[in-house]
């Protein structure tokens, strides 16, 4: 009988020894060759079609593109995990939004970017300011601290002590030299509504997808790292072979040639990591 149950326990540990090692080989070999990437409204879909696409479906991925009418959409998707990457955002964008709804988003890859700048339909020029001037900016708070900041480095208003850049809003502001008349919008909206405000703080791949010149604004930020566009996935796929080849892409001779022969992308911030190429 104790024989009978030695031969037994010997089999089933055999087994299970067995799909183990078929477990782990098959996780060690098995690499994920489809992925879907997500974007919002702006030149970056272009960019990855044009130029990414290409460089990944040579190393045989499948890449599905998800376009999303609204920036505010994209990282849910990413959360619930309907797409794997995203193109559109800054790491202070991603950030408050991991905070906001309990997302595990890490940054892989600076991505050429268009900074904010002043624009204007009815004005030539800054020195039309005065009390009253109405500026449009953007209404999400990312976005709108960097709008003010422009405005600040005017003159126009001050920024009050203090104000963090997550939960800003019209009230971390007050008047400087000029009382200002703010006007809350859409990012995607300021541009088509400069007609009606004096001034608009546009985000530049709204001027770069309109076909615009970035060097037409009348004031051009100077972009902080934090501000910057990047390549977001979940934390958990930090390490997958896919993120670090979409990562390699976005830093590849290839793709800076391509932004570098284009010029719409004229006045674009550039990646640090090209330097290396």
């Amino acid at each position: 009988m104790k024989k009978l149950l030695l031969i037994m326990l010997v089999g089933v540990v055999a087994l299970l020894s067995a799909c183990g090692k078929d477990s782990n080989s098959g996780a060690a070999t098995e690499e994920k060759k489809e992925i879907t990437v997500g974007f919002g409204v702006g030149t970056y879909e272009e960019q990855f079609r044009q130029s990414i696409l290409p460089i990944l479906e040579k190393k045989g991925y499948k890449v599905n593109i998800k376009t999303f009418s609204q920036n505010m959409q994209v990282n849910p998707a990413m959360k619930e995990g309907s797409i794997d990457a995203s193109i559109f955002q800054s790491t202070a964008y991603m950030e408050a939004i991991n905070k906001e709804i309990g997302a595990d988003m890490v940054g892989i890859a600076y991505v050429p970017g268009a900074p904010q700048g002043l624009y204007s339909v009815k004005h030539t020029t800054l020195d039309d300011v005065k009390d009253g001037t109405t500026v449009a900016v953007p209404n999400d708070p990312v976005n709108q601290e960097r709008a003010l900041r422009i405005l600040e480095e005017l003159g126009w208003v001050k920024i009050k002590e203090g104000a963090g850049v997550e939960d800003f809003n019209i009230n971390s502001m007050e008047p400087d030299k000029y009382n200002i008349d703010i006007k809350i919008l859409d990012p995607a909206q300021i541009l088509v509504s400069l007609e009606d405000v004096d001034y608009g703080v546009v985000n530049g791949n709204y001027i770069a997808n309109a076909g615009k010149k970035i060097t037409d604004a009348l004031k051009i930020e100077n972009t902080p790292m934090q501000h910057r566009i990047i390549v977001s996935i979940n934390k958990k796929d930090e390490n997958t072979q896919w993120a670090k080849d979409l990562k390699a892409a976005y830093e590849s001779p290839e793709f800076e040639e391509y932004i570098k022969g284009i010029e719409k992308y004229d006045g674009f911030i550039l990646p640090e990591a090209w330097n290396n190429n």
